[in-house]
């Protein structure tokens, strides 16, 4: 089990945890996750990488055919909808897809953009995806 910095105490966080954890409305005025921060929870995120100074998170995916990479890219715009925190880009084609996450008003990491990697994960690991999980 991994340590989480949360509202500036220390918790104890799974990739289990975060995935069942909803995002929250971020307004701006809050700053983003230190790069030590993003290292810290990065471990329960599997197969996502911090990019761009630690401003935003990338995953990939493979999968067996085209449509399942189709069928990957609506269910996670049906989650972007649900959780109210939307990709910064999503790229895929036949067999692969690709995302960036990033809470772009306050142009950083927060700790939804966690949250959205660990249920993306999840995503990916009910088609078969190979690559984040």
């Amino acid at each position: 089990m991994r340590m989480g910095l949360v509202k500036g105490r220390i918790s104890k966080m799974t990739n289990a945890t975060l995935s069942q954890k909803t995002c929250t409305p971020c307004r701006g005025g809050v700053p983003p996750l230190s790069p030590g921060a993003v290292a810290n929870l990065l471990p329960q995120a599997p197969g996502w990488e911090a990019i761009d100074d630690a401003t935003k998170l990338k995953g990939a995916f493979k999968f067996a055919n085209f449509k399942k990479a189709l069928d990957f890219v609506r269910l996670v715009g049906e989650l972007a909808e649900a959780e109210f925190h939307h990709p910064l880009f999503i790229t895929f084609g036949w067999g692969f897809a690709s995302l960036e996450l990033q809470t772009k008003k306050i142009k950083g990491l927060h700790e939804n953009d966690f949250i959205m990697a660990a249920k993306i994960n999840e995503i990916g690991e009910s088609l078969s995806a190979e690559g984040a999980k």
